[in-house]
């Protein structure tokens, strides 16, 4: 087994540079090299099969730019290009990537079952923005506890303002960030530090502006319509190489900067009806990249379709992608202690449904959706719950709201350290946001520097257009203004308030318990879920092999209650409480006549373990 390398781009050799682009709809195609100040060297590049035109070039080194003519006329920048200094309009430059001196070749990854992912955007986590910020913080997320980083995308987007699904060079980190050094340094300074770095990607479409595909080739379709407009051409005529583009660019991230994983943005907008579907494709081709580098990789899906193919195995039908993120515990848990019920939220809201979601994996699974009109999704009991990623903050779900409200604008701060305990004590792997471990009360809201007035026109009037459905039109802060930007920073020197480091125990808390207790570990146990409708409580059991079982209790009510379960016989001892521990009994004994139970405040969570259990139920996950 050979490890991936990339053949198409410039690939730096010991005389020169290769050319190599694939650009069927050109007739004539010239690399042209800088010469007395502009670009003036022009080499011709030859045909050959498939519509690919390749050329040497022996002055062409490392740091030289270059871009290709198409037809003697258009000057376009490399589809391959691995750095855009000059932004999405300007000359390609030429990357060594064997020049960096990685450090660390003992690194293998991280397990899927031991991630706790930390998603974070570049441009706004640190008052720099650049992946050089990031590793400043990189000592802080390994205390927290956190195992993997996931980052938003970054790939060269227009301007230097924007969340990364505007997208054009998916080969090209972005420059303002620090480019393809500065991520590469960003990802060995992770592994140093024992974090893995898992990269979100977009395949379902490129942003408006500085999209040249088109000119090189038919890499997009009108059979298909994606809310970004036209899809990706995946199976139609002429689609083998349009395959081979994004595949290549999969493996690349794994290969060239040593990536721990992909998270594939809405894969429900990419369309492919050919027998071997390109996610299936895409996630074979990356397993054996990572086997071939001998390291643990994870393709992740994002997707809205509650379908259980995209997890399940090839025996199963499935495309085998290693996990999925789970919109339906967020809109649960979110529905249920905000109160929401305009857009998809109208779906969800009851104490069953956050039961459902903690139980089923899916609340909708083949149910009538009353936002869709229509039945939605499909059972996936059989899936293991160590492939389903959960949340109650992402980019979406605070950026994709008018004001940018993270949940500590919503609710109180004991609902907020339920939802957080609902999250990190639910048994599937969890996601955080950056800020949100010590309720950060800045915004995160959608902004863009696109160079086309005109462009920018449009994004504005369609964020306001976006929101009438929840009534939101007219709190739309500007994206394009800088401030939308800087509002959205990470505030790290203010000190913080006693809500706020309150908050920061409770998830340093937990996440010290998910390292140390095993029943925690997603898959690793046997899990039980029951529930009040009425009384508004549920209760978690976790029963692992050679390892204390656990049972959580939530009270998702605003009256006191008093969750019961006829779980373990022993002795309970308290290990983990949302509210005030004196408010909590420190021991709860159960007997064969005498069910587990506890008297729990209004928006509490409790964690116990039993350390003398006499007859553990066997529970199945």
């Amino acid at each position: 087994m050979t490890t991936h390398h990339l053949t198409r781009g410039a690939t730096v050799h010991k005389n020169g540079t290769g050319f190599a682009v694939w650009a069927p709809h050109a007739d004539t195609l010239d690399v042209v090299l800088p010469a007395d100040g502009g670009f003036g060297s022009v080499h011709r590049m030859h045909e050959e099969s498939s519509g690919t035109f390749a050329v040497d070039i022996p002055d062409a080194g490392v740091g030289t730019d270059y871009v290709y003519r198409l037809n003697g006329s258009a000057d376009r920048p490399d589809p391959v290009s691995r750095h855009q200094p000059h932004g999405v309009h300007g000359a390609s430059r030429i990357v060594d990537p064997h020049a960096f001196r990685w450090t660390d070749k003992a690194w293998r990854g991280i397990p899927r079952a031991d991630l706790i992912l930390y998603e974070l955007h570049v441009g706004t986590f640190t008052p720099s923005g650049t992946f050089a910020g990031v590793i400043e913080r990189l000592p802080y997320l390994k205390d927290l506890g956190i195992t993997a980083i996931e980052l938003m995308p970054v790939a060269q987007f227009p301007g230097t303002r924007n969340w990364g699904y505007d997208g054009v060079h998916p080969y090209a980190p972005q420059d303002s960030y620090g480019g393809p050094n500065g991520l590469k340094e960003m990802v060995n300074a992770a592994h140093k530090t024992g974090l893995a770095v898992i990269l979100d990607v977009v395949y379902n479409h490129l942003g408006p502006e500085g999209n040249y595909l088109a000119d090189f080739g038919p890499y997009f379709t009108d059979r298909y319509h994606t809310p970004w407009g036209s899809a990706v051409n995946f199976d139609g005529r002429d689609s083998d190489d349009v395959r081979r583009y994004f595949i290549d660019n999969a493996c690349y991230w794994i290969s060239e900067y040593h990536l721990d994983g992909l998270r594939l943005d809405a894969v429900h907008a990419i369309y492919d009806f050919s027998a071997y579907h390109i996610l299936k494709e895409i996630t074979d081709r990356v397993h054996a990249a990572a086997a071939a580098l001998k390291r643990t990789v994870h393709v992740i899906a994002e997707s809205d379709l509650n379908d259980p193919k995209l997890l399940r195995s090839v025996m199963g039908g499935g495309f085998a992608m290693d996990a999925q993120w789970s919109d339906d515990f967020h809109h649960a848990v979110h529905a249920k202690l905000t109160g929401e019920r305009v857009g998809y939220y109208v779906d969800f809201g009851s104490t069953t449904d956050v039961a459902t979601a903690l139980q089923d994996r899916y609340v909708l699974s083949g149910g009538y959706s009353q936002f869709r009109k229509r039945r939605h999704g499909a059972r996936a009991d059989d899936i293991p719950l160590d492939r389903f990623i959960v949340f109650i903050q992402n980019h979406d779900q605070v950026g994709n709201r008018a004001a940018g409200e993270r949940i500590t604008h919503l609710i109180s701060e004991e609902a907020v350290k339920l939802a957080a305990a609902l999250c990190l004590l639910s048994p599937y792997i969890p996601l955080i946001f950056m800020g949100e471990e010590f309720g950060a009360t800045e915004p995160f809201l959608y902004f863009v520097s696109h160079g086309d007035a005109d462009l920018n026109r449009a994004v504005q009037e369609g964020r306001r257009r976006e929101f009438a459905a929840f009534g939101w039109q007219d709190r739309v802060p500007d994206p394009v203004a800088e401030q939308t930007f800087t509002a959205s920073r990470l505030d790290w020197d203010t000190p913080r308030s006693p809500e706020q480091e309150r908050l920061a125990g409770v998830y340093r808390d937990l996440l010290r318990l998910r390292r140390s207790e095993p029943s925690l570990k997603p898959g690793a146990a046997g899990v039980r879920v029951e529930h009040d409708a009425h009384e508004e409580w549920i209760i978690i059991s976790y029963a692992a092999a050679a390892a204390p079982p656990l049972m959580a209790a939530f009270n998702l009510s605003r009256d006191a209650q008093c969750p019961r379960s006829a779980g373990a016989e022993g002795r309970w001892q308290r290990v983990f409480t949302t509210s005030d521990p004196h408010h909590v009994p420190e021991f709860v004994e159960a007997r064969a006549d005498k069910p587990w139970r506890v008297l729990l405040a209004p928006l509490t969570g409790v964690l116990y373990r039993c350390d003398g259990a006499r007859n553990v139920r066997r529970i199945a996950s």
